[in-house]
């Protein structure tokens, strides 16, 4: 499974088992929100996400690996167990799999907390969620139209912004938002531009 490193840009995806729903009601997404908030923002800043009642997209980028560690070794556990400084494959492999806890929590807080409200019992997404590596910016443009029209394709919309779990809006307004928006629009070249292209896909 491919590492998830610092200061490197990842696809993030996953979906729930069987024919089960992560997303019941408007709650539920701001709850995922939140948790996302909690587990996610301190170690990975956010490109893009859409977020589907039984799936989701993330397009992240992994802070560089001083703010990683200063987040890992805040705890006491992280500190004890964080390999030297001398022994660097094992502080990247560790780091690795800070990262992926930092998911695993996510889905297991979230997980618990729909279990209560539902009444259901186990698992609720896919055991590994899934990760590619993004080096492309051409394939970044590509993928963050994707990301967004991802509501379109299914047929829930007709248009981006119609989706309310989703970055695309927190793009293209003017307020206070997690989504590294600046750094979005200048892969489109500007806002217009953004707009322009989200009208059709363009294929991954």
């Amino acid at each position: 499974m491919e590492p998830l490193l610092p200061e490197c840009y990842f696809h993030i995806y996953n979906r729930a088992i069987g024919n089960e729903l992560l997303f019941r009601e408007d709650k539920n997404y701001t709850f995922f929100i939140e948790k996302y908030k909690q587990y996610l923002t301190p170690i990975a800043d956010t490109l893009a996400f859409c977020l589907m009642p039984n799936h989701f997209h993330l397009l992240i980028c992994l802070k560089p690996q001083a703010t990683i560690e200063a987040q890992l070794l805040s705890s006491a556990k992280g500190a004890k167990n964080y390999p030297a400084a001398d022994c660097i494959e094992k502080r990247e492999l560790f780091l690795s799999k800070y990262i992926s806890k930092q998911f695993s929590n996510l889905f297991s807080s979230y997980t618990q907390a729909y279990n209560l409200i539902y009444n259901r019992r186990g698992s609720l997404f896919l055991k590994n969620f899934k990760r590619k590596p993004v080096e492309d910016d051409g394939y970044l443009i590509r993928l963050v139209n994707y990301i967004h029209r991802n509501p379109v394709n299914h047929g829930f919309v007709s248009q981006p912004q119609q989706w309310k779990y989703s970055s695309y809006n927190a793009i293209v307004s003017d307020q206070p938002t997690l989504i590294k928006r600046d750094e979005v629009l200048q892969w489109f070249d500007g806002l217009a531009n953004f707009k322009y292209n989200h009208f059709y896909l363009l294929e991954l």
